[in-house]
């Protein structure tokens, strides 16, 4: 597997984002808070992370949810995956929505999210008369049943 190394700075003093295992995809990321913040059932905020990185061309990050977060409290990210290009200098944060029917609260240090770095392609569209037919045609939401 190849590494690429991104440049950091952690303005907080949680730890870097890390692999939970060996065969994780995604490194978790952590809230960075002066004082807890309480979502509200249906409520959504922004929590900063303190992270600043540098990402290579042709790189992103992608933000995403937590499991453990979104099965056992109903924590979830909006806008998933949310996804910070490389030329985006500013502070990771994550904007996350309690869908339970309770009130959660999040403290420092509390793991948010996971990023999992992915490599992009540009693509160059071309206008055209026509595309190929397939099997699928133009099947779409729901078209495969239950």
């Amino acid at each position: 597997m190849e590494e690429v190394t991104i440049p950091i700075i952690n303005q907080s003093s949680n730890p870097l984002p890390s692999y939970a295992t060996l065969g994780s995809a995604g490194m978790d990321i952590r809230a960075f808070l002066s004082e807890p913040v309480m979502l509200k059932p249906l409520e959504r905020k922004l929590i900063p992370t303190g992270l600043f990185i540098q990402l290579p061309e042709n790189y992103e990050i992608q933000i995403r949810p937590r499991s453990g977060l979104a099965l056992n409290h109903g924590i979830t990210c909006l806008n998933t995956p949310g996804t910070i290009d490389s030329d985006y200098r500013g502070e990771i944060k994550v904007l996350l929505i309690n869908l339970s029917n309770e009130n959660h609260t999040i403290s420092n240090n509390n793991r948010i999210a996971q990023m999992v770095l992915s490599k992009t392609e540009k693509a160059n569209f071309k206008i055209a008369e026509s595309i190929e037919d397939t099997k699928r045609g133009e099947g779409g939401f729901g078209h495969t049943g239950v």
